[in-house]
């Protein structure tokens, strides 16, 4: 479990947010995604989304904070070692994308852990299929993703 301070958690998160809502956008009526997973406001998934159902901008901001800070607690608690708030930012935006298990078992994680954090980071860029469909969105995602991780 990576230990850090609360300053790097919220340099973390004030990278973090911008671009989780940057790629996700919000919708405050409940949709499915490109790939058909029931999503509300902004990439919020879960067995309380029902399509079509409306969410107030208040309700959205809850869901993206809870989310976010899920995504963060899920990375903090499966890397070891030191992480810069950059590293952080970078792994919560995927985390937030392609869940927890995902980054769990990913050769991504297995680089980190064992200190290349380099090749950690251009891991990110194999992440662009969805059902094993190679998507724009994601590619573009996940470069800029690279991009914060390697500063």
């Amino acid at each position: 479990m990576a230990r850090v301070s609360p300053r790097v958690i919220a340099a973390a998160l004030a990278i973090a947010v911008p671009l989780t809502l940057h790629f996700e956008g919000t919708r405050t009526t409940a949709y499915a995604d490109p790939v058909g997973i029931p999503t509300a406001c902004t990439g919020h998934t879960g067995k309380d989304v029902r399509v079509g159902r409306v969410y107030s901008p208040a309700e959205c901001t809850t869901l993206l904070n809870a989310d976010s800070a899920e995504a963060m607690g899920a990375v903090l608690d499966l890397t070891t070692g030191p992480i810069n708030a950059n590293e952080l930012a970078a792994l919560t935006d995927f985390t937030f994308n392609v869940g927890r298990g995902n980054l769990a078992s990913s050769t991504l994680l297995k680089k980190f852990n064992a200190g290349d954090h380099a090749g950690a980071c251009k891991e990110l860029l194999r992440w662009v299929y969805a059902k094993g469909v190679k998507l724009r969105g994601l590619e573009l995602r996940r470069q800029a993703e690279y991009e914060v991780c390697i500063k």
